[in-house]
């Protein structure tokens, strides 16, 4: 990484460390009744959450109907590429904990903040899935050297 670019991650224990505590901090927030209102409010949240990784991480927010966070999840690991993500096993998490919206996010290992094709598709076939039981999906981020909003950019 250069200098010039918007952040570099300190992948040393003790700066994970930091950013696991300031996501607990904010998660905490969000349990206690804040909305998760807009996207930056989860954009700054699954920032604290996923950028440590050094492989694909796919996760989701799990909202109740007032967008207040339920439950944040690590639904699937992948590789420093790719993550494999089974929609089947995405039902079964959301319909566990009632929940009536959801915010999903993945990390980018390389940086590349912009969703690339396959991101784009699964998210539509996600969408589709979570529309017949009634569940909004609300966002999708991706975490690269910036956060990526997939409803600030009109992919929702």
């Amino acid at each position: 990484m250069h200098s010039n670019d918007k952040y570099e991650i300190d992948r040393s224990p003790e700066s994970l460390k930091i950013l696991e505590q300031a996501a607990s901090i904010i998660e905490a927030k969000f349990k206690r009744g804040e909305q998760f209102s807009s996207a930056e409010d989860s954009k700054k949240f699954l920032t604290y959450k996923l950028a440590g990784y050094e492989r694909e991480v796919f996760a989701a927010l799990l909202l109740d109907n007032q967008n207040r966070l339920i439950e944040y999840k690590v639904l699937f690991y992948g590789t420093i590429n790719s993550t494999t993500v089974h929609p089947r096993e995405i039902v079964k998490v959301i319909l566990n904990v009632n929940a009536a919206a959801v915010i999903f996010a993945h990390n980018h290992p390389s940086g590349e903040s912009k969703p690339s094709s396959d991101d784009i598709a699964l998210t539509k076939t996600l969408s589709q899935i979570l529309k017949q039981i009634d569940v909004p999906v609300v966002d999708h981020i991706v975490i690269g050297k910036e956060a990526y909003s997939f409803a600030e950019n009109g992919l929702l």
